[in-house]
């Protein structure tokens, strides 16, 4: 049978690692997919440039849209990034009735629904299981193996360079800066980290399994996003001392009232599983009702992780060219007729259990008026440490974990306490997840 010919567009980390995977493993490939799989053509900015991986018998451009528009591509895999000129290109390639395969979980989040839309009136395929959790099958396993249940919660650690981070501080106990800086040096973090640090990328990620996970539209605008940058080498003793570790997390979860769709830093019960995914590595658990808890754990990025799930998602389409459109598996899991609203909840209704680190005067009477305004508000307390005084002032540290409560509540009791005179400086907050 005639082979299929890949457009890359991309010979970074990810395209060089597809070439690899595709050369090595080309007959396991062949085999699985039922025709061969080749690249043929590629775009890069260099065309000169040193690579690790050979590009024999591939024609290079540096302009992509010569790859968009061959009519000798049948798919085309985007692997550039960003959003402009990403959005256009693939666009372009539905056009021109060419499938597409990416791993950008920014385009997809933000552009998604317009994307899927095009391509679902074009009678063509969007494979992005790369866009999630590297090499991990999380989107597979959600839109296909676990489709006879009604998903009740997706949580996980879907970046690891804040983990690599958060681990770090507390087995070495480091600062942020300290650690952050490792980071860069190893390779772990860009030379601007923001997008990993301050939630960004995760939030681009939830958007992407809260969609498939409950039949939603893409709606990257609805999740709530907290970044690390804040957490302390003490905020991770205390956690310690109280049998949690901190894990920054994307959570999206049904609730009675909506769906909640946050990313933040975490408190984890140290037994669980999730609380031990150490360093780099990602995972995910997936709750149905029927299958009940589900854990996915695996490397979330790399050249061949990740090119592990873009060259998957080639055999996928592969396997599908010659199938009826009607008949595919759809981008979001559900038919298109099938999503709704899902009426994703505004951060003030999420409801969950909180740390709160303060800074008091050491004086009678005190954690009294804290209590007071806790309880005013329905915010019962869970558990209480009280450290010894702060160098230098008449202030000790008061940590707080409270039992489960509604978000908005938790804003007004700690505005009333921050008000307090008796009380110094902002309420250091983080919420908690016994992921049970």
């Amino acid at each position: 049978m005639k082979p299929v010919n890949v457009g890359l567009l991309g010979l970074g980390t990810v395209g060089g690692g597809t070439i690899s995977v595709l050369n090595r493993n080309a007959e396991e490939i062949t085999g699985r997919a039922g025709r061969a799989i080749q690249v043929t053509h590629a775009s890069a900015r260099d065309l000169n440039k040193q690579r690790e991986f050979s590009t024999a018998g591939i024609t290079l451009c540096q302009d992509p849209f010569e790859v968009v528009n061959n009519p000798d591509i049948d798919i085309v895999a985007e692997l550039i990034g960003g959003i402009e000129p990403a959005r256009e290109l693939v666009l372009k390639a539905i056009a021109n009735d060419k499938h597409v395969v990416t791993a950008n979980k920014a385009l997809i989040a933000l552009h998604g629904n317009e994307i899927f839309r095009a391509a679902q009136n074009q009678g063509v395929m969007v494979a992005f299981e790369a866009a999630v959790a590297g090499g991990i099958p999380i989107i597979k396993a959600i839109r296909e193996g676990l489709s006879a249940n009604r998903i009740e919660q997706v949580a996980g650690i879907i970046n690891g360079t804040s983990n690599f981070i958060l681990t770090e501080m507390r087995e070495r106990g480091l600062q942020f800066d300290a650690v952050l800086d490792e980071a860069k040096e190893l390779g772990y973090a860009e030379a601007d980290p923001s997008f990993d640090i301050e939630g960004t990328d995760a939030a681009h990620k939830l958007t992407i399994l809260a969609a498939i996970a409950f039949g939603i539209p893409l709606q990257y605008d609805k999740v709530h996003t907290e970044g690390i940058t804040d957490i302390t080498p003490a905020d991770v003793d205390y956690a310690g001392e109280l049998g949690y570790r901190i894990k920054h997390l994307g959570i999206a979860r049904r609730t009675d009232h909506g769906i909640e769709t946050r990313v933040h830093p975490t408190l984890v019960p140290r037994k669980r599983l999730m609380a031990n995914v150490e360093g780099v590595m990602n995972a995910v658990l997936v709750k149905g009702d029927a299958v009940g808890p589900t854990i996915y754990y695996g490397a979330g990025a790399g050249a061949e992780p990740t090119a592990s799930a873009v060259v998957a998602d080639l055999v996928d389409v592969t396997r599908a060219l010659t199938s009826d459109p009607e008949n595919r598996v759809p981008h979001l899991a559900f038919q298109p007729d099938a999503l709704n609203d899902g009426g994703v909840l505004a951060v003030e209704d999420n409801e969950t259990a909180y740390y709160l680190r303060m800074s008091a005067i050491d004086q009678p009477g005190v954690l009294a008026e804290i209590t007071r305004i806790l309880g005013e508000r329905d915010i019962s307390i869970e558990a209480f440490l009280q450290k010894e005084q702060e160098p230098d002032t008449t202030h000790v540290p008061i940590i707080l974990l409270t039992q489960k409560v509604r978000e908005g509540n938790m804003n007004a009791a700690i505005e009333a306490i921050e008000k307090l005179p008796v009380v110094s400086g902002r309420i250091m907050r983080i919420r908690v997840e016994t992921l049970a």
